[in-house]
């Protein structure tokens, strides 16, 4: 490794959760791990509820006399139908409660969140918020003893803020203070305000992602969705009896997952909760800044090397590159810019970057953009420096943020860590194997749908399948060339692979290339 470059490798915390997932990845096949897709699972369950909460509507009645009776008919009437949507959207609105937790815990634990990540998670908080008001504005409407109970709660929550004139508890001091035009305001909050936030919300969020996932698997969405039928199968909800404000609820069945403040409202006061809800939600906004970060190094642009191909603007994974009109005099009208602010060092651009190539002779090696800290001098020293060895020996190309390949390494292998197997230049595999004489070329990155910059596996496969320019040469074996993708902590499962991959060469027919060829092919540039 060069020393150069700056190692961000797994700390504690993340090889534990990595460790923690593996089992996961084993059941659903790492693809489908629904670890791996706890932000757009978020958005499937609110699309399972933003469904059965059409349908719910549909038979609802925004009055004080229909709004629990209507709710009532749906459950125990119209039980195979309507009972199952109201219990579906419970159970989903309680999944993304869940998937939304996990998602902000796990991006947490890997540091996604600091650096040019900011923005991303800063947008991402007040959707906390409005999930919660989402859940609490929908358990008004069906107005039974636990809708009272929080619309009492949420009442004394409001007015502990110094802003509305008259007490919104006198609201609720009767049954005849409570008006149907209630119910009309609460339905439009919930089907029609909060929705149309929450779009614009997700929208900022993803704002600073080029290809967001939004959408799961197809076999986790089917999964998921099962499941969750099963659920509302076998634990059917039901509404407590209906709110009668001339007498307090002695027994309640809580959804914890959004009404837990109001309990602890109950021992403690407003204005704590207020103190408790506040605090937690600036801490959260300001963890991209505690402690401060060292800044990420930015991409670098060699306008000599740079075509203005766009390749590298195409794959940034975050729109940290922009091509712009000319400002030399080679016959390209464009050129590569980076926004150093965007730019979170993954290296995924010098592997886009078609004259990223070890065969050139230019010493020192450039290329149209690469990383400082990580150059593609440096990419080429680390496959040279065991040349001479290099004979029936597997180089090991890994990524900081996955297995440590270095624990893996052996007198027949040679390491080569980047930021991102993303970086990997096809030109770079051609290279190792036709002038330095290594017998096979492994690649060890992270397991599907669990990079760590978002997208650099998926390019890298899709360059050696030859389906996204630049592509790896056909004349390159394929028989030699393995990649593995799994988490950090899983070396034990890498050296195995390894091991059966050297075997695999050991039987292959012998190196054919001549001492003649591998200086041909050193001799080899790519403009």
């Amino acid at each position: 490794m060069s020393g150069a470059q700056e190692r961000a490798l797994p700390g504690p915390a993340r090889r534990l959760l990595a460790r923690l997932e593996m089992p996961l990845s084993r059941a659903f096949d790492g693809v489908h791990n629904p670890m791996h897709h706890l932000g757009a699972l978020t958005i499937f369950f609110f699309y399972v509820a933003l469904v059965t909460g059409i349908y719910l509507f549909i038979f609802y009645r925004t009055s004080l006399e229909g709004a629990w009776a209507s709710v009532e008919y749906l459950t125990r009437e119209q039980w195979y139908a309507g009972g199952i949507m109201r219990s579906l959207h419970r159970y989903a609105s309680d999944a993304a409660v869940i998937t939304l937790g996990l998602h902000i815990v796990r991006e947490m634990i890997r540091g996604r969140h600091k650096g040019p990540r900011w923005f991303s998670w800063l947008t991402g908080v007040p959707l906390i918020w409005i999930v919660l008001w989402f859940g609490i504005s929908g358990y008004w409407m069906v107005w039974d003893e636990l809708a009272q109970y929080v619309a009492v709660s949420s009442a004394r929550l409001m007015d502990w803020l110094p802003i509305f004139t008259d007490p919104m508890s006198r609201n609720f001091i009767s049954n005849e203070a409570v008006s149907s035009r209630l119910f009309t305001l609460i339905a439009f909050i919930h089907l029609v305000g909060l929705p149309i936030i929450a779009v614009l919300a997700i929208w900022f969020h993803l704002l600073r992602v080029r290809r967001p996932r939004i959408n799961p698997t197809r076999k986790l969405m089917l999964g998921s969705l099962v499941a969750l039928l099963v659920l509302s199968v076998l634990m059917p909800v039901y509404s407590h009896a209906p709110a009668d404000l001339d007498r307090v609820p002695l027994s309640l069945d809580i959804d914890w997952f959004y009404l837990a403040i109001f309990p602890l409202m109950s021992v403690t006061s407003e204005g704590m909760v207020w103190l408790i809800a506040g605090g937690g939600t600036l801490v959260l906004a300001a963890l991209p800044w505690l402690p401060p970060g060292r800044k990420t190094p930015a991409a670098e642009v060699h306008l000599p090397d740079c075509t203005g191909c766009g390749f590298c603007a195409e794959d940034c994974p975050y729109g940290a590159i922009d091509m712009v009109e000319r400002s030399d005099d080679r016959n390209f009208k464009l050129e590569a810019k980076v926004n150093p602010d965007l730019c979170v060092s993954c290296g995924i651009c010098t592997g886009s970057c078609p004259s990223s190539s070890p065969f050139r002779q230019r010493r020192p090696l450039t290329t149209g953009i690469e990383m400082p800290h990580f150059t593609m001098e440096d990419f080429r020293q680390q496959i040279d420096i065991a040349a001479e060895k290099a004979r029936g020996a597997v180089l090991v190309f890994g990524c900081d943020h996955g297995p440590r390949i270095d624990r893996v390494a052996g007198p027949k292998t040679h390491t080569v860590s980047l930021p991102c197997v993303g970086m990997i230049p096809p030109a770079g595999i051609d290279y190792a194997m036709r002038s330095t004489g290594y017998s096979g070329v492994a690649i060890a990155g992270c397991e599907g749908c669990d990079c760590h910059h978002r997208l650099g596996d998926d390019f890298t496969r899709q360059r050696i399948e030859r389906e996204r320019q630049p592509s790896l040469r056909k004349r390159v074996p394929r028989e030699r060339l393995l990649t593995v993708w799994m988490k950090a902590g899983d070396e034990t499962r890498l050296d195995r692979q390894l091991t059966e991959f050297g075997k695999h060469l050991a039987d292959l027919p012998g190196d054919e290339q001549t001492s003649d060829s591998r200086q041909s092919g050193r001799r080899e540039e790519v403009q």
